[in-house]
Formats: structure tokens, C-alpha cells, sequence
């Protein structure tokens, strides 16, 4: 047989036999949600380098041997830890024809299929988010790098309005930029204004209310104060608050911060897409007046890991503030473009064709109805801890994130341990999983109810552990 005959036989084999794996563990029944230590994962990687390289067969069976015990079960029903969607079969099977194809999404010469998706996946995107058509969307690894994306845009947008061209000059000697923000901003974003040049502590940080959304009377006098000056502002907001899902006040944020003359981008991770959803929409009202906006397809569009996307109203911003440019990569003309004109990355993967596939897949519908039904989830999840004496939930329910205290009628303190040991057993038990987040100084259990497979049968069954793992944990400090 001819050597490249050979060569193809391998590769189709070695190919299989990872989709075969990959196929069950995708269609086996549903794990407990349980998983090894890091130390234990470690161990079982561990080993020493292999002075000869070993055979693809060989190293495939090896990989899912090591990896099998610390795979956490998240593309499953019950995983409720962090807001991470469940990876939808369609988009999974898209990635790997991404992985297969090995297209560098750096431009539309060396990869036109690839911008071409990304095209109109932006397009469709815009669409079905009901923002501004004129927009730009940069592909991008997250809603970290979405938000330092539209923050650079802004950046530089603000700083031309006041004569300087930061992407020419840089930041020596610029007019300084002053950022207001609400105090229960998620991390990323802090993350992003500091990878900027927007230190921490120079930013003009505004009070929240119980939900964690921006009071309008503390922004009006953030807006106003000597502090914001008068010179470039941004101003960041958040559709959809990670603890509780609530959303700042936009119908009263953003017309009052354009009118300062500020740029007004807006975290919206996995809130945005609640305007995809009619019912869940008015949540969002003002969103779409901002002028960038941060969200994930990982999340509420069940894409692969890792995807986001950077979405930008004044696309010339967005480019000035991406574009790489080098005499060996072919110019854009027309109406070509260039994926690596809105993303600080040149080589990439194509996170168009799993986008593309998945909007393609769920349609317009298939996402208000996937999202409706997470928020419906959430309520009923919500309602079913309620009734449990000892359990609360310190949240509004209003998107798909529940707030859970434990030992709701002891002292702060007591209650911190309670909610941890119960949090504990919740995780031991494995009918789900669920993990802690500090609210306002004190512990609670976070419920991020996201993946497609979710159904109301699950929602039910995690109650009912939950429940007992607290009837459990509350019997073992009383025995104290």
C-alpha cells in the first residue's frame, strides 16, 4: 500500500478514535457532579518526559485515562457552579472541523472561509441582540478580552475627541481619562481597565443598591463630581450582574453619561442575551444607545470554549484601536474583512464556524426560548429552597442566577460556616454542582442555571439534594 494510503488510514483511525470517546462521554449518563483535586489531577499526568516519542494511538487512550477522574461534569443538566454554558453537540461538532480545518484566522486571504463566517455570524449576532447594525464585532477568547477591546476603543475615542491620537502617541502626556464604574462590577472588567492603564484605584467608583446595580442618584453625583472633572470620561456598566443577574439602570445611565460627552460600554457577559428574549428584554431597556458592549457565546449560545465576542458601534474606533498591520498581511478593499482588524490576536481559530453554526442551529426563537426557560428554572429552583426552613434566597430572581444563604436565622457569622458546609455537601453529594460566592462580606451559594440540557426534572432533583444536604448539615451543628 502506498505510504500516504498508510499515512491517511492513521490518521482516520487516530481521528475515530478520538471521536468515539469524545461521543461517549458526551451520551453517557449523567456523572455525579463530582470531581479529583488538582493534586490528584497532577498526579495522574505526572511522569517523566518520554526520551522517545510514543505512537498517537497510544497517547489519545492515555489522555482520556488521565484526564477521565478531573473532568468535571459541565456540559451536563446540573452544573451550576459559574455561569459556563453546556457546549451544544452542534457547536462541538463545528469546533472540531475548526480544529481539523487549522485555518489562522489572521485575514481574508489566508483564511476566507473563516472571515467570511465571521461575516455573517456579526451580522446575525447583531441581529438577534437587537443592537445597532452599524456595529463591529471582533471574535474574541471572552468577555475579558471583549471588554479590553471595547475599553480600547473608548480609550481612543475619547481621547481624539480632546485632540490627541493615543495610537500614535501613546499615554505619556495624555489628557488623563477618567473611568466611573459601579461597585459590584465583576472582576474582568476591573481586569481589563487595568491591562489599559486604568489603575484601581483611579477609578470613580459608585454605590450600589441590594441587587447590586448602580443607585441613579450615586452615578448623577459621580457624573457631576470635581472627581469626574471635565475632560475624557468612559463610563462602564453591567447587563446582568454576576451574582444576582440584575442590570444597571441604562434608560437613565447612558443618555445622562452621553451627554457628559463619555463613552458608555456595557459588561454584559451573559445579560445581553436577555435581549434575545422578549419577556426578559425590557430588563435591558437603554442597552442598545452604549457604545460598545462585552458578551460571551460560551454562555447563553452554548458555543465551545473559548469565544467571545467585542461589539463596537463606531467601527473605525474599533479598528484604530486593533488593526495589526504588516506589509506581508494583504491589505483589506471594499467590503473585505480582516478578523484580526478587531482583536488584539493575528493567529487565532476560527470562532466564527461554531458561531455561525449555533445561530444557525437555535435560530431567533431557539434563543429567547432557551433563554426564557432558564429564568423560568431559576424562579421554580428559587420557589422549591424557599420553603426550607433555615434556607434563603437573598437575591431578586430576575435572569438565571440564585443567590442561596444558609443558617438564614443565626448570627453573620455562624450563618458564613453554615452556608460553607453546606456548599460542602452540596458538592459531596454530586446530584449537582454549585459553588460560593461572597455577597456583601458574607457567604451564599451561587446557582448559575445555563447549560442547554437543563430541564425542570433537574431543577427539581437539585432541590431536593440541596435540601437534604442542608437538613443534614444543620442536624450536625445542632449535634454540636
Amino acid at each position: 500500500m502506498p505510504e500516504h494510503e498508510e499515512r491517511q488510514d492513521e490518521v482516520e483511525a487516530l481521528l475515530m478514535r478520538a471521536a468515539r470517546h469524545a461521543a461517549a462521554y458526551r451520551t453517557a449518563p449523567p456523572a455525579p457532579q463530582s470531581a479529583s483535586t488538582y493534586a490528584e489531577a497532577v498526579r495522574a499526568f505526572d511522569g517523566v518526559l518520554p526520551e522517545e516519542g510514543e505512537g498517537g494511538p497510544g497517547v489519545i487512550e492515555d489522555l482520556v485515562r488521565c484526564a477521565g477522574p478531573g473532568l468535571h461534569a459541565t456540559t451536563g443538566p446540573r452544573f451550576f457552579g459559574w455561569v459556563i454554558g453546556g457546549s451544544h453537540p452542534v457547536g462541538l461538532a463545528a469546533d472540531w472541523l475548526t480544529a481539523a480545518w487549522g485555518q489562522n484566522t489572521a485575514n481574508h486571504v489566508a483564511a476566507p472561509a473563516a472571515a467570511a463566517s465571521e461575516t455573517v455570524a456579526a451580522r446575525w449576532l447583531l441581529d438577534v441582540l437587537r443592537l445597532p447594525p452599524e456595529s463591529s464585532v471582533g471574535f474574541v477568547t471572552g468577555a475579558t478580552m471583549a471588554s479590553f477591546v471595547g475599553l480600547a476603543a473608548a480609550r481612543g475615542a475619547v481621547l481624539r475627541r480632546v485632540g490627541w491620537d493615543v495610537e500614535a502617541k501613546g499615554l505619556f502626556g495624555a489628557p488623563p481619562v477618567r473611568v466611573v464604574i459601579g461597585d459590584e462590577a465583576h472582576a474582568s472588567v476591573f481586569s481589563a481597565l487595568q491591562y489599559l492603564g486604568f489603575g484601581a484605584a483611579s477609578l470613580l467608583r459608585v454605590a450600589t443598591d441590594a441587587q447590586g446595580v448602580m443607585r441613579p442618584e450615586a452615578f448623577d453625583a459621580a457624573l457631576s463630581s470635581d472627581a469626574a472633572g471635565d475632560g475624557p470620561l468612559i463610563v462602564v456598566t453591567q447587563a446582568g450582574q454576576i451574582n444576582t443577574g440584575a442590570f444597571d439602570p441604562h434608560a437613565h445611565i447612558v443618555g445622562r453619561a452621553h451627554a457628559r460627552g463619555a463613552w458608555v460600554h456595557v459588561d454584559g457577559a451573559f445579560g445581553l442575551w436577555a435581549r434575545a428574549c422578549p419577556s426578559r428584554a425590557g430588563l435591558a431597556d437603554g442597552v442598545e444607545r452604549a457604545d460598545s458592549w462585552a458578551t460571551d457565546g460560551h454562555k447563553w449560545l452554548q458555543t465551545p470554549f473559548d469565544c467571545g465576542y467585542a461589539i463596537v458601534r463606531d467601527a473605525e474606533a474599533h479598528r484604530r484601536a486593533m488593526t495589526i498591520a504588516a506589509s506581508y498581511l494583504p491589505p483589506a478593499g471594499g467590503t473585505e474583512r480582516d478578523p484580526s482588524h478587531y482583536v488584539p490576536e493575528l493567529s487565532r481559530r476560527a470562532r466564527g464556524f461554531a458561531t455561525w453554526a449555533l445561530l444557525r442551529h437555535f435560530g431567533r426563537a431557539g434563543i429567547a426560548a432557551m433563554v426564557e426557560r432558564h429564568c423560568v428554572q431559576a424562579r421554580l429552583l428559587a420557589e422549591l429552597l424557599e420553603g426550607e426552613p433555615g434556607i434563603a434566597v437573598i437575591n431578586e430572581v430576575v435572569l438565571n442566577q440564585v443567590l442561596v444563604r444558609f443558617g438564614a436565622d443565626r448570627p453573620e457569622e455562624e450563618g458564613d460556616a453554615l452556608t460553607l458546609a453546606a456548599i460542602a455537601a452540596v458538592q459531596a453529594d454530586g446530584t449537582c454542582f454549585a459553588g460560593g460566592a461572597k455577597w456583601r462580606g458574607r457567604w451564599a451559594m451561587r446557582v448559575s442555571i445555563i447549560g442547554y440540557a437543563t430541564g425542570e426534572d433537574d431543577i427539581r432533583a437539585s432541590a431536593e439534594a440541596i435540601r437534604r444536604c442542608w437538613r443534614s448539615v444543620a442536624c450536625a451543628a445542632v449535634g454540636r
